[in-house]
């Protein structure tokens, strides 16, 4: 019996081709795999530009989040898939987290530790080592800046109490909101974190600049000082 020609995806009919289904009937039309495939915009002999897409979904769990938290080299395990379509794909999600980042901030005005969890989310939840971040207020809590403090390794990272107080004094801001994740997924605060949070409410309060939260976050989910009780 003769083996059956492979189509490719220019001989595929106009209404499954990624790109020009995206034309015609608009971007939600287009599933995932498909978007990926055009990022792609080739396969190899074997497989289709959107053939490739799904194997990198079926690796991630079919779950974009997921994916965002792989690195070049990750992708790189799938045949097909080289160094440039890898940074494609990694690119289109760091455009995605940062245009989520920026629409959220926007002259927001922090009223729970949510509205914490909803911006920096985005920014920590998928991340494999730690980052120590701040929140820094207005008298009416809406938003100045944010800034990261520090960076660190899997179990921890370093922060210095003067560079946060230097932080708030320079913005002029009236309170503040501290900000880690941890990458294990377990949000039970450890001594470091207590001691730390500590430590800058009093230090804080010299300067008259309010320590108001510290939020950790995961993947999964926070845990707020304030919530707990412990502000």
């Amino acid at each position: 019996m003769e083996k059956k020609k492979k189509l490719s995806i220019k001989e595929w009919a106009i209404d499954d081709r990624p790109r020009e289904k995206m034309i015609k009937k608009g971007i939600d039309a287009v599933s995932n795999a498909e978007l990926i495939a055009i990022l792609f915009g080739t396969g190899t002999r074997n497989e289709s530009a959107v053939e490739l897409a799904r194997k990198l979904l079926d690796l991630a769990g079919n779950n974009i989040n997921e994916l965002a938290k792989f690195s070049i080299k990750d992708l790189k395990q799938i045949k097909g898939i080289g160094e440039a379509k890898a940074i494609a794909v990694l690119t289109a999600l760091e455009l995605g987290k940062r245009r989520k980042i920026e629409k959220v901030i926007e002259r927001k005005k922090i009223t729970s530790s949510k509205d914490v969890f909803e911006i920096f989310s985005s920014i920590l939840g998928d991340l494999p080592y730690e980052e120590f971040w701040i929140l820094l207020l207005n008298r009416s809590n809406s938003i100045i800046d944010k800034i990261k403090i520090s960076q660190g390794g899997i179990s921890g990272t370093v922060t210095d109490v003067r560079i946060i107080l230097k932080q708030a004094l320079e913005r002029m801001a009236s309170g503040v909101i501290l900000i880690h994740n941890h990458p294990s997924g377990n949000l039970k605060p450890s001594d470091s974190d207590t001691s730390i949070t500590q430590k800058l409410k009093d230090a804080g309060k010299l300067m008259d600049i309010a320590m108001l939260d510290h939020v950790i976050i995961s993947d999964s989910g926070y845990y707020s000082f304030a919530d707990a009780g412990k502000f």
